[in-house]
This record gives structure tokens, C-alpha cells and sequence, in this order.
């Protein structure tokens, strides 16, 4: 195949596999366009069965470990975890929609950064709208945060998000320094989301609401909670000895399947569903088909744009370039495509890279499949999402959320030594 033809067909099919993961035509799975995208690629030599080889052994770990997490977050679900959680901002918010905000960013906070993204987005998005309506209080804030801090809030852990898996094992940290050196960054960008919601969305949060009636509340699962710890302590236990911290996600979630399945709380069918082996497949086949596009020419374009250095200037370039590309062709392919171009400079150039593929996706609907899917929710209880309004609130909170951040990266650095 010719140069000019594999770098076209190839960027044609990561084209239609986005779009079709964005619209989903007759509601079918993204997997249903995107595997046979990764097959065609291959069939045709846009990519080499070696490099198709290559690429699968590189995100067959990390399918493995999102596969697990899923699984942990839903069963935590099932635990009662998220309603006690509701329930909770409904008792202590007091009717107040400004002391709702706080409790909702806390817990969209902590959810996303433990039980990653996909929990706060699927998981929790519901319960928000639960709360605010029991509270009689405006949802738009608080529906809107628990979008924007899937993706903002992500920034903590290596579980926290498929793109800080991709990101850590690029990055050769440990567990704990990862998590170390992406604290203060993390808490910077959450603070700017809160006082730019708190103006931005003034009126909503000015606005009557009732107190919570007094009524049963569900107690807070003590298992489930531990249960998370330990598979916390696991990932820190793991990566310290050099084992694939997978292992520990996946104890984590055999401890609450076999509790679950022995309680009836659960059947081997939720839990296979809660795998989403299609959405596996789906990212499996990405990494395919964005790989072809790097083969083909791209990794050669945007090698001239990455900037080289560790200096803030540098890194400020990376995550802004990082961003870009994550509103252009979604936030995971552009993770996939950054790696290669930034591991050489060493694990602060690779996360600042991480810092504009998470913070960059709240600028547009495109930006993260968890603002695609969060939109989806949305419309499924009746409520309205105005592209305008989106994208002036991300305007305002992904510029200076990213700079910041981006400062308080480079002053860890400097503190750690890295």
C-alpha cells in the first residue's frame, strides 16, 4: 500500500469510529464500527500485524485493570454506596444549594479519583439529580459539576481514569509518586472549577430549596468502604514490589462479587455486564486504529509542534497542545497519540500531557466519552444541556484550570526531584 493512501485510509477510519462512538447510530455499541475499523486496518496494511501485536500487549494490562475497576465500582453500586452517599448531601445541605455545591464537588471528587470516572458519571450523575430534586433545589449546577469533575477530578490516581493508566505505565513512576506529584495539581484544578461554578452559576445556587425531610436513611456500607481501602493499599503494595497493580483491582472486586453473590445482591450476569466487554473491545480496537494514524505520518507532524525541555514553558506547551487535540479527536486517542511523543522527556513532560487530556475535554461535548455519556443521562431525565452553556462554562474553567495546574505540577517536580 502507498504511503499517501494508508495515511488517508487510516485517518479516514479513526474519523468514522469517533463519530460513530459520538453518535452511536441505531444505538449500537462503539466496539460495532470500531473493531472492524482495527480488522480493515490491518487486512489492508495501514498497519503492520507486528505493530497491531505490539499495540495489544501494551493496552492488554490496562484493559485488564479498567475491566476490574468497572466491575468494583459497580458492585459498590449495588452495595448501597452511592444512594448512602445521596442521601447524606440531602441531610447535611440543609436545604442550602451553595452547601450542596461543596458536598457534591467532595464526593464527585473523591468517587472520581478512587472508583474512577465512569462511577461519578454513571453512578453518580443519578443520584445528584435524586438529591436536588428531594432538596427541591436547582440540578443544573450540580449535574453540571458532576461532568466536568469526571474529567478534572481524574487527575489523582493512576485508576482514576483510563488515560492515567495509559499515562503511568508511559510514565515508569510508582504508584505513590504518581499520586504524590499529581496531588497538588488535582486540588488546584478542582478549587478553579468551584469558584468559577459558584459565579457562573450564582442564580441556580441563589434560588429557594427545602430542607430534607427527616426520614430513613441508608446506612453508609462499612464493607464496601473497607473493601476500597483495601484495594487502595493493594495498588500501593503492588506497584512497590513491582507486580501489576491489575492483580489488586481484580481482589478488590472478587471480594464484593463473592459477597454479593453469596447476599443475592448481585448474579454472574450483572457482573459480566459490569465488565462492558464491548466498550473493551472498543478500546482495544482504538488503540489499533489511532496507532495506524501514528505509523502514517501524524507522530512525524506533531513531533515538530511537542516542545522539548522540562521547563514550565515546555510543559505549558505539552498540555496546552495535549487539549487541543483532545477537543479535536477525543481525549483517549489523543492520550494514545502524546504518549510516544513525551515519554522520552521523562514522566513530567508525560504528565502534563495528561494534565490537557483531562482538564482540556470539559471545553467540548467531543472532548472525553464521559462528558458523551454524561449527556446521555442528562437527556434521559428530561433536562436540557445547551451546547452554548457548555461551552462558555468551559471557557472559562479549562484555561485557567490548566495553567494552574500546570504550575502546580512543575512546582512538584521541583519538590520531588523528578
Amino acid at each position: 500500500m502507498s504511503t499517501s493512501f494508508a495515511e488517508a485510509l487510516s485517518v479516514g477510519l479513526l474519523v468514522l469510529v469517533l463519530v460513530c462512538a459520538v453518535v452511536r447510530p441505531f444505538g449500537w455499541p462503539e466496539a460495532v464500527v470500531a473493531v472492524p475499523a482495527a480488522a480493515l486496518a490491518v487486512g489492508t496494511g495501514a498497519i503492520s500485524l507486528d505493530h497491531a501485536a505490539q499495540e495489544a500487549e501494551r493496552l492488554g494490562p490496562v484493559i485488564g485493570f479498567l475491566a476490574a475497576v468497572l466491575v468494583l465500582a459497580q458492585l459498590c453500586d449495588e452495595e448501597g454506596l452511592f444512594q448512602a452517599c445521596g442521601a447524606w448531601m440531602a441531610r447535611t445541605s440543609a436545604g442550602r444549594p451553595k452547601r450542596l455545591l461543596v458536598q457534591v464537588f467532595a464526593i464527585a471528587s473523591v468517587i472520581t479519583a478512587v472508583l474512577s470516572l465512569d462511577a461519578t458519571v454513571v453512578l453518580l450523575t443519578p443520584v445528584v439529580f435524586a438529591t436536588a430534586a428531594r432538596l427541591g433545589a436547582r440540578p443544573k449546577p450540580h449535574v453540571y459539576a458532576c461532568t466536568h469533575l469526571s474529567n478534572t477530578a481524574s487527575l489523582l490516581l493512576p485508576v482514576s481514569n483510563l488515560t492515567n493508566l495509559l499515562a503511568f505505565a508511559a510514565s515508569g513512576l510508582a504508584f505513590t509518586r504518581f499520586a504524590a506529584l499529581m496531588a497538588l495539581p488535582w486540588l488546584v484544578a478542582i478549587g478553579v472549577e468551584y469558584l468559577v461554578f459558584r459565579r457562573f452559576f450564582a442564580a441556580d445556587l441563589d434560588a429557594g430549596a427545602t430542607a430534607e425531610q427527616a426520614g430513613a436513611e441508608p446506612e453508609m456500607p462499612l464493607f464496601a468502604l473497607l473493601t476500597i481501602a483495601g484495594t487502595l493499599a493493594g495498588f500501593v503494595l503492588t506497584s512497590a514490589v513491582g507486580i501489576d497493580p491489575a492483580w489488586a483491582a481484580l481482589a478488590g472486586a472478587l471480594t464484593l462479587a463473592v459477597r454479593g453473590l453469596a447476599r443475592r445482591r448481585t448474579t454472574p450476569v450483572a457482573i459480566l455486564r459490569a465488565v462492558s466487554l464491548p466498550f473493551l473491545a472498543f478500546v482495544l480496537a482504538l488503540g489499533i486504529v489511532v496507532r495506524a494514524v501514528v505509523d502514517n505520518g501524524l507522530s512525524d507532524a506533531l513531533g515538530e509542534l511537542v516542545p522539548t525541555g522540562d521547563g514550565l514553558s515546555a510543559l505549558l506547551g505539552i498540555a496546552a497542545l495535549a487539549a487541543v487535540l483532545a477537543n479535536v479527536i477525543n481525549n483517549l486517542p489523543a492520550t494514545l497519540v502524546m504518549l510516544p511523543l513525551t515519554a522520552p522527556a521523562g514522566p513530567g513532560a508525560v504528565l502534563a500531557a495528561l494534565l490537557g487530556v483531562n482538564i482540556g475535554p470539559n471545553l467540548t461535548y467531543a472532548g472525553s466519552l464521559a462528558t458523551l455519556l454524561w449527556r446521555r443521562i442528562v437527556h434521559a431525565h428530561d433536562a436540557r444541556v445547551g451546547l452554548g452553556e457548555f461551552t462558555r462554562l468551559g471557557l472559562l474553567t479549562v484555561p485557567a484550570s490548566l495553567v494552574l495546574a500546570v504550575v502546580a505540577l512543575w512546582g512538584s517536580l521541583h519538590a520531588f526531584g523528578v
